[in-house]
């Protein structure tokens, strides 16, 4: 396309109003927000301030490459302004402004992966939904909770006066956009209050819900003032109402609680308050501030942000440089919330520099042992804290025991793991904890993994160690298989899959009166099974494992437990077919039947019913369900006749 036609096309767009409709899924966020939120209406000022603050932070950075954007238009800020004869609210900033394109994208269409899982907790939790608002990009549409409709004024910076635009709706199925012209950059929304929330045009209103949500912001935000004069006449003044001081530069002695969380919540869009925090200033070789939260609830994209994963504010010299500083924080911390400001990194630091820059790795470092120290403290001061911490975030915190070395031994004595150990029965233990109770004899640590908690609980595996009294570990979230495989001992003691591998407890000492030996099958029997079951096994062996079922299935030690396997084939990628062993138990009546069976078919059949049955405990899914189904009916109608 040339550029006379794209000009062209450019000037016809921007040549008279033209109406949209709103994106099914916009439809749907506005008539919830219009219809569903009766509680904490005053979320929307929150919201549409701290647009107006990342607007500002985002010209100020688009300034450090040209700087003839900072050359105009006096100090950044925010400006309020109410106006009780028309009814409107208005909220201005001369941050960096929307083009035509970018309002049809930002503002008609809610460009966002989370959107429909916002909606549907909205729609499962209205009473409950303002603590979601600003988490999925859906901000500004909270202007409508009050407002019947709302008129939105924005100009790039550094685009010509003509080029602004004019955007308006009520809220209902569509919205129009034309051409304004305007003589600042920026951005004006103009709220048509409804006639119940006139409220919101008191002075005294406005200026509380400023100190209360945004005084930490970092830009002055103005209000427009009325008082009477000498004369007794009104006169109209802009006052400042926020310290516009950016809270991680002041003193820690001379911050609240309140102001602390306050930030916390502008920071991560998050209604709840922080779970705790760590403010910290370092000076010598490098000087930095950093400022970091932890959540109380994990977001519902948590385990899908590996990918797409927020991080925290990256700053220099208060300069606002990146909203989402990936690399400062591993992925296992991904759930951290806050600020970095340093004053030895350029101004013009780029994505690609931000992975190599070495004064940025050790800042990175420096966040992760913040980060655990917070959680170190909650240990040990706020225990009850901590294990609500963990139901929402332990399964990242077990991704670091793999991707952090260097903190690896920290992090293991975080993790609070289920286990057979019936004191410990519903409660989650800590490996010291486990240690300090293993059995005389004992020389590893052991565990086992599956699909889910109940599976772990019931595998047969575990009937030896319950018989002996042995505590095993219990593995059921996705990420253990995986971490258990980075893994290989803690405290000096070895980790040891009970599903895996020879098992050996002849030297810990039994607690159970009737722990004997059950012996072992005859070879001939084994060989027999073997050949009936050719290549789906590597070995039928005598079952040190087993007390009361007739059979499981063991792999090596380096092999993929079965349920993880079926998992990633669902996943659509290419796992090898293991062939694991099949130990059977010798005490089992089972076994005993299958000894005396001498018809070559029946035999076949309870072998093969055997494995079906050991690779169903294991999680495993078979490839001939109905086969099963005729073999178990064929043996349930033969031991009919029998009786």
């Amino acid at each position: 396309m040339s550029k006379t036609t794209s000009k062209a096309r450019k000037s016809a767009k921007a040549a008279t109003a033209q109406v949209h409709a709103f994106q099914a899924e916009t439809r749907q966020v506005l008539q919830l927000m219009i219809h569903s939120l009766y509680s904490n209406k005053e979320i929307f000022l929150r919201e549409l301030v701290s647009n107006g603050s990342d607007a500002l932070d985002r010209r100020r950075f688009a300034a450090v490459q040209d700087k003839d954007l900072l050359a105009d238009h006096g100090e950044l800020q925010i400006e309020i302004e109410a106006d009780k004869e028309a009814g409107t609210l208005t909220l201005r900033d001369n941050g960096i402004g929307m083009s035509y394109d970018e309002v049809m994208q930002n503002i008609g269409t809610i460009a966002h992966s989370g959107t429909r899982k916002f909606l549907e907790q909205m729609g499962e939790q209205e009473k409950s939904a303002s603590q979601l608002i600003g988490q999925f990009g859906v901000g500004f549409y909270s202007a409508f909770i009050v407002a019947d409709s709302v008129t939105l004024l924005t100009r790039k910076a550094g685009a010509e006066a003509e080029q602004g635009v004019r955007w308006n709706s009520d809220g209902g199925g569509e919205f129009s956009i034309e051409p304004a012209t305007l003589e600042q950059c920026g951005t004006s929304v103009i709220l048509h209050l409804k006639e119940a929330e006139k409220e919101f045009l008191q002075e005294w209103t406005l200026r509380s819900l400023v100190g209360r949500y945004s005084d930490h912001i970092a830009f002055p935000i103005r209000l427009l003032t009325s008082k009477e004069n000498k004369k007794g006449e009104k006169e109209s003044a802009w006052q400042q109402v926020n310290k516009a001081t950016a809270l991680w530069a002041r003193p820690k002695t001379e911050i609240s609680d309140g102001e602390y969380q306050a930030y916390y919540k502008h920071v991560s869009h998050d209604s709840d308050d922080a779970l705790c925090w760590s403010h910290n200033k370092v000076e010598g070789t490098q000087n930095y501030t950093t400022l970091l939260y932890i959540p109380k609830k994990a977001p519902m994209d948590l385990m899908l942000q590996r990918d797409e994963r927020q991080g925290l504010k990256l700053y220099v010299n208060r300069v606002f440089i990146m909203d989402a500083a990936q690399s400062l924080l591993p992925q296992y911390l991904r759930f951290v919330r806050g600020v970095v400001d340093s004053q030895d990194l350029p101004l013009n630091v780029s994505r690609e520099l931000l992975q190599e820059n070495e004064l940025l790795n050790k800042i990175r470092a420096a966040v992760s042992r913040r980060s655990l120290d917070m959680l170190d403290r909650l240990v040990k001061d706020k225990p009850d804290e901590f294990k609500s911490f963990w139901k929402e975030f332990g399964m990242v915190i077990k991704e670091g025991v793999v991707e952090d070395m260097a903190n690896r031994e920290r992090i293991l004595k975080l993790l609070r793991l289920a286990s057979t150990d019936d004191e410990t029965a519903g409660v989650l233990t800590d490996l010291p904890a486990y240690v300090q109770r293993m059995k005389e004899g004992q020389d590893a640590i052991y565990y086992i993994t599956a699909e889910h908690d109940k599976a772990a609980r019931n595998s047969p595996h575990l009937e030896v160690f319950r018989r002996k009294g042995v505590e095993v570990l219990l593995l059921s979230d996705r990420v253990d298989e995986w971490m258990m495989s980075y893994l290989h001992e803690f405290d000096g003691k070895p980790f040891k899959s009970v599903a895996k591998g020879a098992i050996d407890l002849a030297a810990v000492n039994a607690e159970a009166a009737d722990d004997q030996d059950s012996g072992s099958l005859d070879e001939d029997l084994l060989q027999r099974v073997g050949e009936a079951l050719g290549e789906q096994v590597s070995e039928v062996r005598s079952s040190q494992r087993l007390t009361d079922s007739a059979a499981c299935l063991v792999l090596d030690e380096q092999e993929m437990a079965i349920h993880l396997q079926q998992m990633l084939r669902q996943a659509g990628q290419e796992i090898p077919q293991s062939r694991p062993a099949l130990e059977l138990n010798p005490g089992h009546p089972l076994i005993k039947r299958l000894a005396e069976e001498f018809d070559t078919e029946r035999f076949d059949s309870l072998a093969q019913l055997l494995y079906e049955q050991a690779m169903l405990s294991e999680g495993g899914v078979l490839p001939d369900p109905a086969g099963f189904i005729r073999r178990i009916n064929a043996m349930l109608v033969e031991q009919r006749q029998v009786t």
